[in-house]
């Protein structure tokens, strides 16, 4: 007879982690970000522009970005207006910062 399982719960903050973890895992996603911070604003032409892609694979990574929620759109037809979303951004920052404040030198690995 099989074993069942029960299924994990995890917290809303390792929800919310891991999906910030996932958006920032592309290093396009953290090149459109490093470039929202110098900007108050920007228009997907404008990453089309500056970065090397299609337009089709910017609206990809900016599609993650904004399920994720690190960063909002407007729209004001033809055109899509994007900035970082600052309330999020912050909860970003302090769940990576809790995340890796954890101190695992008191712990030791014998393999």
């Amino acid at each position: 007879m099989r074993a069942t399982k029960e299924k994990v719960q995890f917290t809303q903050q390792e929800q919310e982690l891991a999906r910030f973890a996932k958006a920032l895992s592309h290093p396009m996603r953290v090149a459109i970000l490093n470039y929202l911070e110098k900007q108050l604003q920007c228009y997907t032409g404008d990453l089309v522009d500056i970065f090397p892609m299609a337009q089709s694979t910017i609206s990809q990574h900016i599609k993650e970005l904004k399920e994720a929620g690190l960063i909002q759109g407007e729209i004001n037809l033809p055109k899509t207006r994007y900035c970082v979303n600052q309330d999020n951004w912050k909860k970003a920052k302090r769940l990576f910062a809790d995340f890796f404040n954890v101190d695992f030198k008191n712990l030791t690995c014998e393999i």
